[in-house]
């Protein structure tokens, strides 16, 4: 387990992570969010040690994260670290080494992440050679090569188009299938919505929402309702407790303070029109976290 206990992490007079606490279970993957300057990635990298705490402490398996452990631990850090003159063969064996990893087993390991992600072909080729996509894979693959236990992503969907993002994705769920803890950020809040049971989403460095994600759009209140309808809807608008109105090509997406509000709703759409389709939601990860926060990522 991943316990965060209290950190404060504090640059001069500036309070980037403010008292946080999480203990994130072994086998699990865990979703951070946040808008820019959030706290994200200090977090991360005081998890790595790459920062000590101000205040407060963070231990992995009860122990804290040191040197010894770095083979037991992998990173993608959202400011990509490759070096562009080296072949790709040649770095991810390097970067594998740096890990304990022994030069057999890596080619052995990189060779088989290669073909996963279609990229064989690429393997004497410069990173400076590749698509920016591809570029990512490779750094992706540098972060897993060596078998981690505890796996950080910092925005690892970054630059890829979505067919490459649906293989990324699969890869995580298999190396959490597998048995590896991962923590990671995305600004993509269906991405953290499919992929993670538990999340935290971060406000100037303090938690402002974090548990189970189920348990939290439960808690949330608000409901979403999807009508389809080819007549005009806006005088939903008007309905009481009805919080936002939102116009789609099928009909509008109503936003509800409470479940209760959709009979009224339901009535008043009885009346006056004629309705194809009429179904209450869950409020989406998007709608909590510009709740929280009051920013929206798309």
């Amino acid at each position: 387990m991943l316990k965060i206990d209290n950190i404060t992490k504090r640059f001069g007079e500036h309070i980037a992570v403010d008292n946080l606490s999480l203990q994130i279970p072994e086998k699990e993957l865990f979703g951070f969010l946040g808008g820019n300057g959030a706290g994200k990635t200090t977090t991360f990298r005081m998890i790595l040690s790459l920062l000590d705490p101000t205040e407060g402490r963070i231990l992995w398996n009860d122990e804290k994260i040191s040197y010894n452990k770095s083979h037991l631990i992998g990173y993608l850090p959202e400011e990509r670290g490759l070096y562009p003159k080296l072949k790709v063969k040649e770095q991810l064996i390097y970067l594998a080494k740096l890990r304990g990893m022994p030069a057999n087993e890596s080619i052995k390991s990189l060779e088989r992440w290669l073909e996963r992600f279609e990229i064989s072909h690429y393997i004497d080729k410069k990173v400076e050679e590749l698509s920016k996509g591809n570029q990512q894979k490779i750094q992706f693959i540098s972060a897993v090569l060596h078998e981690p236990k505890l796996l950080i992503l910092d925005e690892p969907f970054s630059g890829l188009d979505p067919i490459n993002v649906e293989m990324l994705k699969k890869a995580v769920i298999d190396l959490k299938n597998d048995g590896t803890s991962i923590v990671f950020s995305s600004h993509r809040m269906d991405h953290v919505e499919e992929l993670c049971e538990h999340i935290c989403i971060l406000r100037e460095g303090k938690a402002v929402v974090q548990g189970n994600l189920q348990e939290i759009k439960q808690s949330f209140g608000k409901k979403n309702i999807i009508i389809h309808s080819e007549d005009e809807l806006q005088f939903l608008q008007e309905v009481e407790g009805v919080l936002d109105y939102k116009a789609t090509m099928q009909g509008c997406v109503l936003q509800i303070e409470e479940e209760r509000i959709a009979k009224n709703v339901f009535q008043a759409l009885q009346e006056e029109v004629f309705v194809r389709k009429f179904e209450i939601e869950e409020p989406t990860l998007n709608d909590i976290f510009i709740a929280k926060v009051g920013e929206k990522y798309e």
